[in-house]
């Protein structure tokens, strides 16, 4: 699978890694074949003649481990010049011999098919170094007294960074070469041998067995890479951890004794890797030399000085860069010449060097070098998106052919690295950097730096980017350099700056987004913008990649998103930590965590040094460490909070505990003072909590800075002004300044900069000569922006005597300048201040009502291209023709005395698609004293701006203020006019409204909403209502927000009602200020942003006329509950609407609705939880008469409560049930009624049976007094029991009971006068698998409580006890160990209390716990199977889980063993069994066990399907794949053979076809494709050419799957080949 784009760019493995197993291979052949020197098959003839001078000079040999050799070596060539002539011609024979040898090496590798490139320096390719040459050139002939090393760390070519992965096999293998050669003492002698025929040819025969062993291990080592590419092709992209890379290399130098040398390098990596440097492979010690060596690091370059070097410092040097991710080493030479003869060597000593024009550079030659620029880059300016190219043509004297300049580039005075936003070329002559995709980011200050040895020339010039034009008009820009900070397992805190350009109207937050490296979904992190500029996005995944952006939103709508952050890796600080003190890995580009077995648990102890480490008002970010006591398994977090000075902690990590020691509280109110506190869990339970935290305030720590002062402007060039400001006072963590200038007069403000530039001096480019401008400068932190600063004095353009400072070049700055986009060009979509401002923040052009003559005359430009989803549907009612108006309508017109209704207005477009629009308009407002019947629509097409004739759109009237007009022309222009119609006839039409095209709207945003309107309008509160938009944009409508201001405010002034989004149509809108005119509009919102605002609402004035009522709820004696409504100013055609939650109420049976005259009743029929809501009534044709009453559960019981009591009224009591014993051992009850009347009546009962008057029981009721009593003459054992008198008074009842307990021989009389418990405290799992307490009571009253109690704490109830059936119960929902306790009921009023407990621990809990898993275990599901990414999961539903239940899986009556393939899990109330990667041995059936404690219930599917294989498996076995071979990329060579093989498989054997850039392809007499038994498929291309450069995809389908691998084609031409074209053509 090729992959995606934004990767290809970046290093996708391990460079270090890379190298190690280079020279591990490479090793490995030198070690084989180190006595032989022949490494090269096309030049091993000259180089074997080199090496036999070689070996047969005895006289002028040396070697760097022996001084005793190099004194040998001296005499010898002081004694013979001859022998040292016959050396010199040797060593450059050898030389010539060298570079042959290396120009055959890389022949024979392109032959071989080992260019192995980087994708990501083949963007941006560095030209090479010129190669070295041993012996000085003017020296070459001459017979000097001094030896020359030949020992080199790189190859005689200097390559630098090399850009492929031949340069960087060719170049190891010299060094390994040259490394052995010297290793072995051999050094260079001087020898008067003759080389005869046969001594060549017996060379060049060993030379070819060589070579074919070199071949067998030149495929060794292409298998080893290939494998290791295809390993790091697999590990996920993580830019913040990345193993070093040096950008700039050591160089080797060449020099006399007594000077000092200098090796600079600069390395990239994160975290910062730690540079060493080495001598011959030995650390370098400075303490050890004082003042021989000097190492120094600063802003990421390194360096090693050697002063005064002596012959003993030639060695070789390397330096090592060492991080978590890995190691990589850059080796350089020193070579240190000693002068033996009669010159006096100081003369050549650096010390004198000063004062002398030229200098020894790198490679030896005592010259000077001038460099300069021609051709120079300007100020750039530019656009977001498009490609900006800066270059100059460099001239270097002298112009020696062999060295290469180093060309770098900075910005800001920071190296720029190639990337896929930049690419750096050098062609020789002129050095060239290209943006290809500029952004906000890109804006700086550019510098060129041209290098030669010692020597180097600089060239700056500025780069201004400004904002590309914003899909939706008035939107912001995008927000800009998106950083991720404070990475942790499972959130980031991301951050961003402020755009310049809002749009014309205040931003209102930011939306963030993520998407997993290796995707390409986009997922919105927060549903509300925000507006502080940093914002942490928690739900990441432990271990994976993402990359973020940001965009800005207003109430036009949403901005473009900004540019991607870099990508960061979920991982815990503390993981890092470890891993970069103790690697668990070697350096082959993994990071691996290992896990310690888990011991015996022990609970962990509480966290420690818990602080708020940021608050605002939108979050509080919270950071502890955790404890000392955890044991060996890994510990999670749970978060308490709770409000200051009260002890109600309330877990805010209720089902998920936190990994990392740091987390983020949202849902926190404003204002508000919060204490924290976190505590430890792991699989012993949860540990005590840590310390609280200090009260912290929820609001924002940070102030937006104020704004700047002192602005000064100060005359630069013809077209620039340098502006200077002072800070703002007590300004925190400010970003920088924005800057905008404005022609004096004019009123337009333009941003002089779009990327927050730090410092207080800032030059403004692309400014108009002789113009006056002024300019204005605010800050900007991560809180927002501050207020502009004042004005500046006008200052004229024009340059400052003596001149300003050079165009685009201002070192003093710093990079931290900036300046304006050129004047010249379009500013369109940006807002001008010097304009009306027109309803900017819309998303169309189209319908704002503040100044209809101005507005532009089209529906502008939609947004993005593509079709919606989703449209509106508007219905169309079928009316009479206005002119054919019946004599029977047309008298009743006549009698009360109607006319036709003024014209609509405010007509805009709610949708419009290619041939048809859907038009929206307001009633007229005059609506002639009768009903509207209808409206007419007319439209007109306008060419060139002049409109044609009108035309009737719609022969029927329509009923609603909402039409779809058809068979439109496409991007034609056109006009619209409605006219409405009541019984009077037809009113005169609206005037023509603006021009409007009709084109496909495509933005992701919705439309519109329309139909908004005002009611129930009082002195402090009105409602209001619209409907949805017929345009919904890309995805369904999730919201509106409401705006609203004064009616002569300015647009400004526009203030959200809402801050999260409506999910209803309908808002009360209450602090209105009495006798204030107000105007409101909506906005729908979607997934893509907020949508164009509705248009505005007629004003209202909030007050309350006289007059006015309201609806009353009423309840009749009958228990009735009615809503009523009247009205004392209908007119005849007046009707009553009623809406519940204002959607009319349509044939509802739970209502009744009775009109009669002015009045209405709304009726219910059994009040219920089904009627919650607001009930609101209109009066049609009236000026607004409308009232609501809403219903909600409390309410509800009041209502029901007094309909209860009105349908079944009690008789009041003075006393309840009472015993007393009388002188003659009589027993009495008696009670007193506070009132009867002459229909009451009493019953009397006794052990719930009924007892009369007779021998044993007097009873008498005194209906004056209200006494109810009864006597018996004694009392018995079979007496014992319970007794009540009832009493019934018309429709009123009552009753009281008390007990009388005896012991067997006396009768003891206890006054059970209070409430009592019948039945003690039990429990009861329900079928939700819940728990019920319960208990059956007597003897209670209205006035009776119950408290329930755990632990002696109170549990607080939110319902009231009915005392239903005498039995009190309290529902535990979700069971578990956390409810073990034991519980109490007490019942207790003013009569006295009882209590009744139940205890639920050990086995009673045990006991408890076993039956909730039985009724958990038979809640479940039958168990199904879902397709998976990664292959099948069974799963099976519960009502929910607790851990008690035991859970286990059997397949074919063997239980399941879990492993990575196959495990199991529990999300929610989904229990599962993830099957990774299915295999044949899949099948067969397979059992969910769940033990209850007692039993085990089954749960079983069949994956085998009665003998033949499930379908779902089947499709995952058998389906077509591509099982591996194709490389992502390949590069090669124009005219070479290209052959490329794959293995297909699938059953039935899958067919294959070949697409080229996303088209059918077919073989040809140059490709040939190949599919051969029914696996194999190659791709052979005889001749390659840069035609057949492309994506190439091979694809695979059977009736179960297909499946897609693409293969990426490079084909380039050499750079030889290409500048003799280009001498050519020259």
């Amino acid at each position: 699978m090729s992959l995606p784009f934004y990767q290809r760019h970046h290093e996708h493995y391990d460079r270090a890694y890379r190298h190690k197993a280079l020279s591990s291979t490479v090793s490995q052949y030198q070690k084989e074949t180190k006595s032989k020197s022949a490494l090269y098959a096309q030049g091993s003839a000259a180089y074997s003649r080199g090496s036999a001078a070689y070996r047969h000079s005895s006289a002028a040999g040396f070697s760097l481990d022996s001084s005793a050799a190099y004194s040998y070596g001296s005499s010898s060539l002081s004694t013979s010049s001859a022998a040292y002539s016959h050396a010199s011609e040797s060593i450059n024979k050898l030389a010539a011999a060298y570079r042959l040898g290396s120009e055959a090496y890389s022949f024979g590798l392109k032959n071989s098919n080992l260019m192995i490139e980087d994708q990501s320096y083949k963007m941006s390719p560095k030209a090479k170094r010129a190669k070295q040459s041993l012996i000085s050139e003017d020296k070459e002939n001459e017979a000097l007294d001094y030896s020359v090393p030949i020992f080199t760390g790189r190859q005689v070519n200097i390559s630098g960074i090399t850009d492929t992965e031949e340069e960087r096999i060719k170049e190891s293998a010299a060094y390994v070469a040259k490394r052995n050669l010297f290793a072995t003492g051999e050094g260079v002698s001087v020898s008067k041998v003759a080389k005869t025929t046969s001594e060549e040819e017996h060379h060049e025969k060993k030379s070819r067995k060589v070579a074919i062993r070199e071949s067998a291990e030149r495929v060794a080592m292409k298998k080893t890479l290939e494998e290791t590419q295809a390993f790091h092709r697999k590990l996920n992209q993580d830019n913040l951890l990345h193993a070093p890379e040096f950008i700039i290399e050591p160089r080797s130098h060449t020099i006399w004794e007594k000077e000092n040398v200098r090796f600079n390098c600069s390395v990239a990596g994160w975290p910062e890797p730690h540079v060493t440097w080495y001598k011959n492979n030995v650390p370098i010690d400075v303490q050890a030399h004082p003042g021989k060596y000097i190492i120094q690091s600063r802003y990421g370059l390194h360096s090693l000085e050697i002063t005064e070097c002596e012959f003993d410092d030639t060695a070789q040097y390397h330096a090592s860069a060492m991080n978590v991710k890995g190691e990589v080493s850059v080796y350089a030479s020193l070579v240190v010449k000693r002068y033996k003869g009669e010159i006096d060597a100081s003369l050549l000593h650096a010390r004198n060097l000063s004062l002398s024009p030229f200098a020894v550079t790198p490679h030896g030659y005592a010259s000077r070098f001038e460099i300069s620029f021609v051709d120079k880059f300007d100020v750039a300016f530019g656009r977001e998106g498009e490609t900006m190219s800066l270059g100059c043509t460099v001239v270097i004297n002298p112009d020696i052919k062999r060295f290469k300049p180093d060309i770098e580039w900075y910005r800001n005075g920071v190296p720029i690295t190639p990337s896929k936003w930049v690419q750096m070329q050098w062609s020789g002559e002129r050095a060239s950097l290209t943006l290809t995709h500029a952004n906000k980011e890109d804006e700086g200050l550019y510098t060129l730096r041209v290098a030669m040895g010692e020597y180097y020339e600089e060239y700056s010039g500025y780069v201004f980017v400004r904002d590309a034009d914003a899909e939706i008009p008035g939107a912001p820009g995008a927000p800009l350099d998106v950083q991720c900070l404070d990475a942790n397992k499972d959130y980031v805190i991301v951050s961003w700056k402020q755009p310049a350009v809002d749009g014309g109207n205040p931003i209102l937050g930011y939306f963030i987004d993520r998407c997993e490296v290796g995707t390409s979904h986009w997922t919105q992190c927060n549903e509300n913008p925000v507006k502080f500029a940093r914002f942490p996005v928690t739900g990441l995944i432990e271990g994976r990649s993402y990359i973020f952006r940001v965009r800005a939103v207003n109430k036009a709508g949403v901005s473009l998103p900004s540019r991607v952050s870099e990508p960061v890796a979920a991982l815990d600080p503390a993981d890092r930590a470890r891993l970069k003190s103790h690697p668990s890995a070697p350096w082959t580009g993994q990071i691996i965590v290992t896990e310690e077995e888990p011991a015996e648990g022990v609970v962990p102890g509480p966290p420690t040094d818990l602080q708020v480490i940021e608050a605002t008002k939108n979050y509080v970010v919270l950071s502890w460490k955790p404890p000392g006591q955890r044991g060996h398994e890994g510990i999670m977090y749970f978060v308490e909070k709770c409000v200051a000075g009260t002890e109600d902690w309330q877990r805010v990590n209720t089902e998920i505990p936190v990994k990392s020691p740091r987390f983020a509280v949202f849902d926190l109110s404003e204002g508000k003072s919060y204490c924290f506190r976190v505590r430890c869990c792991n699989s012993a339970g949860i540990g005590e909590p840590s310390e609280a935290t200090e009260a912290t305030v929820v609001d924002d720590k940070l102030d937006i800075p104020k704004a700047p002062g002192q602005i000064m402007p100060t005359r630069n060039t013809d077209t620039s002004v340098v502006v200077t400001w002072t800070e703002p006072p007590d300004a925190k963590e400010l970003v920088g300044y924005y800057i905008e200038s404005s022609v004096e007069g004019s009123g337009r403000w333009e941003p002089c900069n779009n990327n927050p530039v730090k410092g207080t001096r800032f030059v403004c480019h692309g400014l108009s000569t002789g113009e006056k401008y002024i300019f204005r400068v605010r800050a900007v932190n991560a809180a927002g922006l501050s207020e502009f600063s004042q004005e500046s004095e006008p200052i004229e353009v024009k340059a400052a005597i003596g001149g300003g400072l050079l165009l685009g070049v201002c070192p003093e700055l710093s990079g931290k300048a900036a300046g304006l986009t050129d004047r010249t060009t379009s500013w369109e979509g940006m807002h001008v201040a010097s304009q009306p401002i027109f309803d900017t923040d819309a998303l169309l052009k189209c319908n704002a009502k503040f100044n209809r003559e101005t507005l532009p005359s089209s529906c502008g430009k939609l947004g993005s291209t593509g079709d919606s989803n989703t449209r509106g549907v508007v219905k169309d009612a079928v009316t009479s023709a206005p002119q054919k108006v019946d004599s029977a309508s047309y008298s009743r017109v006549t009698d009360i005395q109607t006319a036709a209704p003024s014209p609509p207005y405010d007509i805009v477009v709610l949708e419009s698609v290619r041939d048809s629009m859907v038009l929206g308009w307001k009633q007229p407002e005059a609506i002639g004293g009768t009903e509207i019947t209808g409206y007419y629509v007319n439209y007109r097409e306008v060419v060139d701006g002049v409109p044609g004739k009108w035309k009737e759109a719609n022969i029927k009237a329509v009923s609603e203020r909402a039409y779809r007009i058809q068979n439109l022309k496409e991007n034609m222009v056109y006009q619209f006019q409605v006219a409405a119609a009541n019984l009077a006839g037809v009113g005169a039409p609206s005037k023509p409204s603006k021009s409007f095209k009709c084109e496909e709207w495509t933005i992701a945003v919705p439309g519109p909403p329309h139909d908004v309107k005002c009611t129930e309008v009082r002195k402090d509160s009105l409602v209001l209502l619209w409907k949805e938009p017929v345009y919904s944009g890309r995805s369904p409508i999730v919201g509106y927000y409401v705006d609203m201001k004064e009616t002569e405010a300015k647009e400004e002034r526009w203030r959200s009602v809402n801050e999260k989004p409506l999910q209803k149509k309908y808002l009360k809108i209450g602090g209105l200020t009495q006798g204030v005119s107000y105007v409101f509009r909506v906005r729908a919102t979607n997934q893509a942003g907020v949508g164009k605002p509705s248009d505005v609402t007629d004003a209202v004035m909030a007050e309350t006329r006289p007059g006015t009522k309201e609806v009353v709820v009423d309840v009749d004696d009958n228990g009735v509950i009615s809503l009523n409504f009247e009205c004392d100013q209908m007119s005849p055609d007046s009707k009553f609407i009623w809406s519940k939650n204002y959607e009319p109420i349509e044939d509802d049976p739970r209502l009744n609705i009775d009109t009669k005259g002015g009045k209405s009743k709304l009726s219910f029929k059994n009040l219920g939880e089904d009627d919650l809501g607001i009930y609101s009534c209109i009066v049609t044709d009236t000026d607004g008469v409308s009232s609501s009453y809403t219903i909600d559960e409390e309410e509800m019981k009041r209502l029901l409560a007094l309909s209860h009591e009105r349908q079944f009224p009690t008789v009041p009591l003075m006393s309840e049930l009472a015993v007393e014993i009388l002188e003659k051992g009589e027993v009495r009850f008696w009670l007193q009624a506070e009132k009867l009347s002459g229909n009451a009546k009493a019953n009397f009962v006794f052990n719930d049976k009924e007892i009369f008057n007779g021998e044993k029981y007097k009873m008498k009721v005194d209906k004056n007094t209200g006494l109810v009593e009864m006597i018996m003459d004694k009392l018995e054992e079979k007496d014992e029991g319970t007794y009540t008198f009832q009493l019934q008074d018309g429709k009123a009842t009552n009753q009281s009971s008390l007990v009388l307990i005896g012991d067997g021989r006396l009768i003891c009389i206890m006054q059970w006068a209070g409430p009592h418990f019948v039945d003690k405290l039990g429990w009861e799992v329900t079928d939700e698998c819940n728990v019920m307490l319960k208990c059956k009571v007597a003897n209670i009253k209205k006035e009776t409580h119950i408290v329930w109690y755990k632990d002696d704490r109170e549990i607080m109830v939110d319902e009231e006890h009915d005392f239903k059936d005498g039995v009190c119960t309290l529902l535990i929902s979700e069971f578990s160990k956390k409810d073990a306790g034991t519980y109490e009921v007490i019942l207790k009023d003013d009569r006295g209390k009882d209590s009744s407990e139940l205890k639920l621990k050990d086995t009673a809990f045990a006991d408890l716990m076993n039956e909730v898993c039985r009724r958990i275990a038979l809640s479940a599901t039958d168990l199904k199977i879902q397709s998976t990414a990664e292959g099948i999961r069974l799963y099976s539903y519960v009502t929910y889980y607790v851990e008690d239940l035991r859970v286990g899986w059997v397949h074919n009556d063997t239980q399941i063993k879990f492993t990575d393939r196959m495990r199991t899990g529990v999300t929610g109330e989904q229990i599962w069994l993830q099957i990774n990667e299915p295999t044949p041995q899949d099948k067969g059936r397979y059992t969910m066990e769940l033990f209850d404690g007692n039993t085990t219930h089954k749960k079983t599917v069949d994956l085998s399907g009665q003998g033949r294989p499930f379908p779902l498996l089947t499709s995952l076995l058998y389906r077509a794949r591509v099982l591996g071979g194709l490389p992502d990329v390949v590069t090669i060579q124009e005219g070479k053979a290209l052959n490329l093989s794959c293995t297909v498989w699938g059953d039935p054997t899958p067919e294959v076809s070949w697409l080229k850039n996303e088209k059918s392809f077919v073989s040809d007499a140059n490709c040939i494709l190949k599919f051969e038994s029914g696996k194999n498929v190659s791709f052979s291309i005889s001749t390659v050419s840069t035609q057949d450069s492309g994506k190439y995809s091979i694809v695979v389908k059977n009736k179960y799957g297909t499946e897609t691998s693409d293969v990426t084609v490079s084909v380039y031409i050499p750079e030889e080949e290409r500048e003799s074209e280009q001498e050519k053509k020259q």
